[in-house]
């Protein structure tokens, strides 16, 4: 059983380098459920580790989303401070980087205890979108910042009120309770500014 372990490990170890040290861009939310799967499958192999409680699958992965998410919100929140022309466009990015940094290090807080590895950036899809938007300027900016903000946060609190109902672990199910108001106060601002602009 613990060279099983030790031969997961390894490949691991292997697979992660070998990602490190290639061409292309990093997904680091990927390499995080690789390493969260591995958790997994040992420790139900394990029984020492089965007995200190891992996480769930489903939980790991929303914490996963949860922080590739907030880290976007971060980077496209300092953006908009940066490249918005509308003030409240540039007040609502402000918005954005105090409230994610602030639930971001909650939820690095929370994984610490419970054994999660969470990723360091965003995945490569919304990598993608801060370097789409990072080009734009102006109202296009604005506009296009807007969208998806209005479309990011319908879907963030559709993913935290199924956590808030469904996640194994108490403790990540309070997270995203706790973390849901501050996500539809986000959603009600966005929508504001979204209407005044059309």
């Amino acid at each position: 059983m613990r060279k099983l372990s030790y031969v997961m490990m390894i490949v691991l170890t292997a697979w992660i380098f070998q990602a490190c040290h290639s061409n292309t861009k990093n997904d680091t939310k990927e390499m995080a459920d690789s390493a969260n799967t591995a958790k997994i499958d040992s420790s139900k192999k394990d029984t020492a580790s089965k007995m200190s409680g891992t996480v769930e699958m489903g939980d790991t992965k929303f914490a996963v989303e949860a922080a590739s998410g907030g880290l976007t919100e971060v980077a496209l929140g300092k953006i908009a401070t940066e490249k918005g022309v509308n003030k409240r466009v540039k007040n609502f990015g402000k918005m954005m980087v105090s409230d994610h940094t602030k639930a971001n290090d909650e939820l690095i807080a929370l994984a610490r205890t419970k054994n999660i590895t969470l990723p360091s950036a965003p995945d490569a899809d919304d990598q993608k979108n801060i370097d789409d938007l990072s080009k734009k300027s102006g109202a296009a900016f604005d506009k296009a910042y807007v969208e998806d903000m209005v479309k990011d946060h319908k879907k963030d609190i559709k993913a935290f009120q199924d956590a808030a109902k469904n996640c194994s672990d108490p403790d990540l199910k309070a997270f995203a309770a706790k973390t849901l108001p501050v996500l539809q106060k986000h959603l009600d601002a966005i929508n504001t500014i979204h209407d005044s602009m059309k």
